[in-house]
């Protein structure tokens, strides 16, 4: 695990240490000990935010962004707001779409012993499948959106022990897990959001690629 002070996670994102409280208090950060934090995680932030500091949009908005690129209508929103949001999608590059969605979910790693992956693939929904068509094989890892109200539940039961570089990453969210379903099965959109925010160089561009073309197809 890579530690660094908060000091300098300031001057690695371009913030100010009082700002890199607030991550750390958002769940943006990851704090191990007083004035200690986490190096990955930091990079983690760094690769989703890139040199913008743009306020996230919220979850419905966020999953609003994704139903319409996916095709989809997005009927949690009202008219209106699906109307500002599509113009504001148009106007978006694929960087600046990954930094805007991550209030989709809050993200999570952990390490887990090797026989819980199996039990975990029935409690998530994973966009792996999608990512198969983005011409990347599968890790092997767990990688997947849940119910928020159930991820306290889900690492005391399966033993999951919080961990930035482990294999298993759940993706808490408030919105509907139907519609989460729906959409990891109806484009890549979602999946290539995920990839995007990788530290895995091949991963993060097949994601940014496939944001590009998505965004592109929405413009036309």
């Amino acid at each position: 695990m890579s530690l660094t002070t908060v000091s300098e996670a300031a001057e690695r994102l371009g913030v100010s240490t009082r700002q890199v409280q607030h991550l750390v208090g958002g769940g943006e950060l990851r704090q191990l000990a007083r004035g200690v934090l986490d190096g990955t995680s930091v990079e983690r932030l760094l690769s989703v935010r890139g040199g913008s500091h743009a306020r996230a949009w919220s979850g419905p908005t966020a999953w609003g962004a994704v139903s319409l690129l996916s095709g989809g209508d997005a009927q949690w929103m009202g008219q209106t707001q699906r109307s500002r949001l599509r113009s504001r999608l148009r106007g978006l590059t694929a960087t600046a779409l990954v930094e805007r969605t991550r209030g989709r979910a809050e993200v999570t790693r952990y390490r887990a012993h090797s026989s819980t992956g199996r039990y975990l693939l029935g409690t998530v929904v994973r966009t792996s499948d999608a990512a198969g068509r983005l011409g990347l094989a599968d890790t092997g890892s767990i990688d997947g959106y849940l119910a928020a109200d159930t991820v306290a539940a889900v690492v005391r039961d399966h033993g999951l022990i919080r961990d930035d570089e482990g294999r298993v990453t759940l993706r808490a969210t408030t919105m509907d897990l139907a519609v989460v379903g729906d959409l990891a099965d109806r484009a890549v959109v979602l999946a290539a959001l995920d990839l995007a925010e990788s530290l895995d160089v091949r991963e993060r561009r097949a994601g940014t690629d496939a944001l590009d073309c998505a965004l592109k197809a929405f413009r036309r």
